[in-house]
């Protein structure tokens, strides 16, 4: 099974990701990251969606069914060269003998502590995928309590935004009701 990573752009609007992630899981494929988030223009957000499919044939279902959604104004898989990140926060077990070399692990991965209690410590990194996986297995023996990690957020390199020649014509103004 392959990881494809897609990026749509769709309207802002309520329900948009619920119909996303229903039409998704309704077709039997696993969402492995999902991350939602404003635009340059406040009208329109972008979803990252990572999905695993077993070739590109379920992929093109995928993209063509997303299509059919109204809210949906474009969709473009990013290649593997896109400028992908993620955010972990991690909280470890730390006496006062094993903090100085946790901080010392972090900082080599260019995270940074964001909490310092007597019995744990907790911090914060960014970075691809590969490197936050990297920093867990440096830190694993000293005893995650617990850890969060955000969504793949990613953009394709160059100058052409995905909000570039969208049908943006498409997008209606709300209509408020009095």
């Amino acid at each position: 099974m392959r990881t494809h990573t897609l990026s749509v752009l769709v309207e802002n609007r309520p329900g948009v990701l619920a119909r996303i992630s229903g039409l998704v899981a309704r077709r039997g494929y696993n969402i492995e990251s999902l991350a939602v988030g404003p635009t340059e223009r406040p009208e329109l957000s972008r979803i990252t969606l990572q999905v695993g499919v077993e070739n590109a044939q379920f992929l093109e279902q995928i993209t063509k069914q997303l299509n059919k959604l109204v809210e949906v104004l474009k969709i473009v898989e990013l290649e593997e060269a896109s400028v992908r990140r993620e955010l972990v926060l991690i909280k470890l077990k730390a006496d006062p003998s094993t903090r100085s070399q946790i901080i010392e692990i972090v900082q080599l991965f260019r995270g940074k502590t964001v909490d310092v209690q007597n019995e744990s410590l907790t911090i914060e990194a960014t970075g691809s995928p590969d490197k936050l996986e990297a920093l867990l297995e440096m830190l694993r023996p000293y005893g995650i309590r617990e850890l969060v990690q955000s969504g793949l957020v990613a953009l394709g390199r160059g100058s052409k935004s995905l909000t570039d020649r969208s049908k943006s014509d498409r997008i209606r103004t709300p209509v408020l009701n009095n």
